[in-house]
């Protein structure tokens, strides 16, 4: 009997394995794939709608405008950036090393969760260009042509841009700058009366994109490192609940600039404790009760997800072949 155990082991990983893979069929994510919609919203003249969430893109030249309506574009894994109503941006590049963009018209906010050395994110404006630096929220405005810094740090190139030899200004938490074509002194600005509808928004996309982190992590993690945990690898994962992509790290936690928490499955396989309906928010409070099973979380229902990636170093004791060179990748089949 001894010999039938590890031949049933491997008969029920062939089994299982295929529940992720099975979901598979989408286009592969990557830097200015459509994430969300709502409203009205078009790529180069061309509407998109719910069901182009997943398969539209925003190639190198395109527009992604939005009247009465909103979107969410993803950048690298883990940075989300949020188009208000009324708005525009342009895709400059986008590669995972430089991926760069222009907000043309009205406003957006960048969801910056996790960074890598190897990531230079860029947000152009008619006045200049800004490197996010550090983990945290961002706007910018190109009708007042401002550049906000919430939470985290960015580099600010008024009139020029990071190529140039112009010396940056240093945006922090709580600062602003408005980009009058030579280097200014940023200000402070009030944090809490700046919490309009674009920012309640995106805190509403942060908390639903942290509660479906730790569904799909949890079912990677009920594998364990016996079944490979179900052949996860870190980078965007297609939620069909969700009805889009979402980001599943390699270590963690990390946690969102509104306080939502995104987790691995090494972190849950683990014995990481995880609040509420799937995270503990860490400036959300405490949310509701946790249950741990076997070492990872336990949850009810079970929804398809696909996960790719590649490898690069996890906070969470999980080391990948490379350094922050993966991507996001695979797909749920749209309903």
């Amino acid at each position: 009997m001894s010999g039938l155990k590890p031949i049933l082991l491997l008969s029920l990983a062939t089994l299982f394995t295929p529940a992720f893979a099975q979901q598979q069929g989408a286009n592969p994510a990557r830097p200015g794939t459509l994430n969300y919609v709502e409203g009205q919203a078009s790529i180069d003249g061309r509407q998109v709608t719910v069901r182009s969430v997943g398969q539209a893109e925003i190639e190198a030249g395109q527009y992604l405008a939005t009247a009465d309506g909103k979107a969410e574009i993803l950048l690298t894994p883990g940075v989300f950036l949020r188009l208000d109503k009324n708005s525009t941006v342009k895709m400059i590049k986008p590669d995972l090393t430089h991926t760069e963009v222009s907000i043309e018209q009205g406003r957006a906010e960048v969801e910056a969760d996790q960074l890598y050395p190897q990531n230079m994110i860029l947000i152009g404006q008619k006045g200049g260009q800004t490197q996010i630096l550090k983990n945290g929220l961002y706007e910018f405005n190109a009708d007042a042509n401002t550049v906000r810094t919430f939470d985290g740090k960015a580099a600010v190139y008024p009139g020029s841009n990071l190529q140039s030899n112009v010396k940056p200004v240093e945006v922090k938490g709580g600062k602003q700058i408005t980009l009058v074509g030579e280097a200014v002194k940023p200000v402070g600005f009030n944090k809490d009366r700046s919490e309009d509808d674009l920012y309640r928004w995106s805190e509403l996309r942060s908390r639903y994109l942290g509660e479906a982190n730790v569904d799909l992590a949890s079912q990677y993690a009920d594998y364990g490192p016996g079944y490979g945990y179900g052949g996860f690898a870190p980078g965007w994962a297609w939620d069909a609940d969700l009805y889009g992509y979402d980001w599943i790290p390699g270590g963690g936690p990390f946690f969102s600039p509104f306080g939502f928490g995104f987790y691995s499955p090494y972190y849950l396989y683990g014995g990481g404790f995880v609040y509420g309906r799937g995270f503990y928010g860490r400036g959300g409070g405490y949310r509701g009760g946790y249950g741990l099973r076997g070492g990872s979380v336990g949850r009810g229902g079970f929804h398809g997800a696909a996960v790719s990636g590649g490898g690069f170093h996890g906070g969470g004791g999980f080391q990948g072949g490379g350094g922050g060179g993966f991507h996001g990748g695979g797909g749920g089949g749209h309903r």
